[in-house]
């Protein structure tokens, strides 16, 4: 061994040693915060992204700003694990990419549920059994999830926050002949994310839709010569192998996914509202909602519509907004805009995602 290469190496040795002197006396502190709220709430998003976003903006490399929210983020889990535990509920089996989501939120010292719908997520979360839920909303490439827009209507449970995950399909198999391959399994909007790759590479295949990728994994692990298109993750779960990575269309497929909990969350600085409202019936109802939000110069970033499901042909719109409620031009925005709509629920305000 070189000179130089066991020097860099004891320097490396030294700060290991130091980081982990800090990384204690920051888990200390944590736990001294956890006593001093006497019960309180563990989890404060606002906090948390302020955090990320301080570390960011000081980072000077040569790690990534990904990597370092990464990082810090399963910092935070190991020590906030030290003032209470944290339930999450997902959308499953293990190896989904909303499991992927959560871990990417709250890291990995949470009690992960497993729920086969995203009903059962939601239920668990009302019921208290579990303190917070995740749930995909929208993919950049396939769109909105109608099921989530749906239960948000109906549930009295807040947004507490949202995940931005960049969806890497992949083919996974026993056999990674491709000529070997019958049958491939995945939920539909993965078939829909990767159906030009299908077309050009196994077009005479059968595509079945299941549940979940986590299922499709499954299934093609007991099915010899079929495969299943699904993360990464979830090959060393089924014992499959990645055959094909990053088959998805387009390469900056992203699914958005919601925190769902029972709490309000302060503003953190860089906030979004969500919410879902009717127009009145009348000439020019629209206009005057949208009216509303341009008069107190709040950005919207989110306009969709869906059926009301409460009578033919009547819609109502899901809208997101740039900063929080309690913020005063969003506050007055709101204000005005509870008098031109029909009806308006605030499903929550929530950092950005980080």
């Amino acid at each position: 061994m070189s000179d130089k290469l066991k020097q860099c190496r004891e320097q490396i040795d030294s700060l290991d040693d130091e980081m982990l002197r800090l990384v204690n006396q920051r888990a200390a502190l944590a736990q001294r915060i956890g006593h001093l709220k006497e019960g309180g709430v563990v989890l404060r998003p606002e906090r948390e992204a302020q955090v990320l976003r301080r570390l960011q903006a000081n980072n000077a490399g040569p790690l990534s700003n990904t990597a370092i929210a990464a990082l810090f983020t399963e910092v935070m889990s190991q020590c906030r694990a030290l003032e209470a535990s944290l339930s999450v509920a997902y959308l499953g089996p293990e190896g989904t990419f909303t499991e992927a989501a959560a871990l990417k939120r709250f890291g990995s010292a949470i009690l992960g549920v497993s729920c086969t719908t995203i009903d059962d997520v939601f239920r668990e979360v009302e019921s208290g059994d579990t303190q917070y839920g995740v749930v995909p909303v929208e993919n950049s490439t396939e769109g909105a999830i109608g099921r989530t827009l749906d239960l948000l209507l109906q549930s009295t449970l807040q947004v507490c926050g949202e995940v931005m995950l960049p969806i890497h399909q992949c083919l996974l198999a026993k056999d990674c002949d491709l000529k070997s391959i019958k049958s491939v399994y995945s939920h539909p909007q993965s078939l829909g994310q990767c159906q030009g790759w299908l077309n050009i590479n196994l077009p005479h295949v059968a595509r079945i839709a299941v549940s979940s990728n986590a299922e499709a994994a499954r299934l093609a692990s007991e099915h010899p010569g079929s495969a299943a298109i699904a993360g990464a993750q979830a090959a060393g779960h089924f014992g499959l192998n990645v055959c094909v990575e990053n088959i998805e269309d387009d390469a900056r497929n992203t699914t958005r996914f919601l925190v769902l909990g029972k709490q309000d969350v302060a503003p953190s600085g860089n906030d979004k509202t969500s919410m879902v409202l009717s127009a009145a019936n009348r000439p020019g109802a629209v206009h005057d909602l949208l009216a509303s939000l341009a008069k107190f110069e709040v950005s919207m970033t989110k306009f969709e519509s869906r059926p009301s499901r409460s009578g033919l042909w009547e819609y109502v719109f899901y809208v997101d907004i740039e900063g929080h409620q309690a913020d005063v031009k969003v506050a007055a925005a709101l204000a005005e805009l509870k008098l031109a709509a029909a009806f308006l629920k605030i499903l929550g305000s929530y950092p950005v995602a980080v």
